[in-house]
């Protein structure tokens, strides 16, 4: 489809860079963009990136992280890639937010091509997508690792969310200490490949993170209002919130619940499927447990 096509490609002059980029270096010679180029964006303005192999534990957090951020006013950052860029992407927009994509290529060179639709809903939303290349430049193996220093220069911080030893990722936690950018990290299980990456950078400076307070806390910031979790958390029922209150202290089945709260089963089952349904609550092997964008 293309839509985004219908955007103009517009060069902004250096002078109109925002602060933190015009330090970048090697120095960014040009950029072009297409969008409605305002400079309040990156007021508050935070990268988010990871792995591009993303796992579920990666698409979770990268949820709770952005819902939050986003509430809190910040302009979301990120490189438009598979996995991780794309899910901050898609998760700022849904929470009414503003995205700036950094590409990896040129305007008119779409990578990955299967986020068409993305390009044009960051330009619809008010977002930004933009490049140092030239419009036709096609994406190679050097463009993304030297895009990213732009991604940093963008942003107050930078969170990595998951990433491998040899990730892109790490790249992009270079160049946030090189230009002296706070560096988060979301901790994850030894085990996994695709959290040795964060979990090096733990262990050589960042800052662990596990929800967007953690983040605001670091840069001195506060939420004006409740996430949306909380939010939704506000809105339950007392029998509901009474089940929530039970699963935050361990995993429980229908029967333990029914013990504990002295309610019949069938009542029960049907706050564990209300639970489910929102989203609040899920459930492995009979067991029911708070869903992660919901644990504390």
């Amino acid at each position: 489809m293309l839509t985004w096509r219908k955007w103009e490609i517009k060069q902004l002059v250096e002078k109109d860079y925002p602060s933190g980029l015009r330090r970048v270096r090697p120095k960014v010679k040009q950029l072009y963009y297409r969008g409605q180029w305002e400079a309040q964006l990156f007021t508050k303005a935070i990268a988010v990136v990871g792995a591009r192999r993303m796992t579920k534990y990666g698409e979770v957090m990268t949820q709770r992280l952005v819902s939050g951020l986003v509430g809190a006013g910040y302009t979301i950052v990120s490189g438009f890639m598979y996995g991780i860029d794309t899910m901050a992407h898609k998760v700022c927009l849904e929470n009414g937010g503003k995205t700036v994509a950094v590409l990896g290529c040129g305007l008119d060179c779409l990578t990955p091509a299967e986020n068409d639709g993305l390009y044009t809903k960051i330009l619809e939303s008010g977002g930004l997508v933009l490049s140092e290349f030239e419009p036709k430049q096609e994406a190679k193996l050097w463009t993304f690792p030297y895009r990213n220093r732009i991604v940093v220069g963008l942003s107050q911080a930078l969170v990595v969310v998951e990433a491998g030893e040899r990730s892109g990722s790490l790249v992009t936690a270079r160049w946030a200490f090189k230009q002296k950018k706070p560096v988060m990290a979301v901790p994850g299980a030894a085990t996994s490949s695709l959290s040795a990456g964060t979990n090096w950078l733990i262990k050589n400076g960042a800052v662990l993170v596990t929800n967007s307070n953690d983040v605001l806390k670091e840069l001195g910031d506060s939420l004006q209002g409740p996430t949306l979790q909380a939010h939704k958390l506000m809105t339950l029922s007392e029998a509901e919130k009474q089940v929530v209150e039970m699963l935050k202290r361990e995993e429980m089945d229908c029967d333990e619940i029914s013990r504990k709260l002295k309610l019949p089963a069938g009542r029960v089952g049907v706050l564990l499927s209300q639970l489910s349904l929102k989203g609040v609550i899920e459930e492995s092997g009979g067991k029911f447990m708070l869903g992660l964008l919901y644990a504390d």
